[in-house]
């Protein structure tokens, strides 16, 4: 998986990134992240680790926490976002939010790149709703908001809570 910044607009794509943590988001445990050791699945990130961002170059975990839950997922179809991405068929938990840069942004948002809930993107066949189920999904945190490359996909990261109770002090 390499980092996809062809056609970065600029590297402040975080400023669109929402502080509250969103009901129905997380990434899946088994999808793989770009760390500063190479590839990892995301259910083996620990607090300490640096991963790969769109927006600073790493970032350093803050903390994770994995939880099972049932909830709506959204399945992509492998290069159905772009060239390789994502990588391969990936599940997402519906609410999760990706960044979007390609016609869709325009397209939909009237913007050149767009940070919005995978399930915004459904259309059916290439990005589709599938059905509740239980899945271990992580919540990855950061001491600010981060962009990350999951799967080959750009999706948001989440502020630690003391981090943004420290911030609003």
């Amino acid at each position: 998986m390499k980092p996809k910044t062809v056609g970065r607009i600029s590297g402040n794509a975080t400023a669109m990134i929402p502080s509250d943590i969103l009901p129905n988001s997380g990434l899946m445990a088994q999808s793989v992240i770009l760390t500063l050791e190479g590839e990892k699945p995301v259910g083996d990130v620990k607090p300490g680790d640096r991963v790969i961002t769109r927006d600073s170059g790493t970032a350093i975990v803050t903390a994770i926490r994995a939880r099972r839950v049932s909830m709506p997922v959204v399945r992509i179809m492998a290069g159905s976002l772009g060239h390789t991405r994502p990588e391969r068929d990936m599940t997402l938990p519906a609410g999760q939010q990706v960044l979007i840069r390609d016609w869709r942004a325009k397209a939909l948002f009237g913007r050149e790149q767009a940070l919005v809930p995978v399930e915004r993107l459904v259309d059916g066949e290439f990005v589709r709703h599938e059905p509740s189920r239980e899945v271990t999904v992580c919540d990855i945190e950061f001491a600010r908001p981060h962009i990350l490359y999951v799967d080959g996909v750009e999706v948001a990261g989440q502020i630690d809570p003391a981090a943004r109770a420290a911030a609003a002090a």
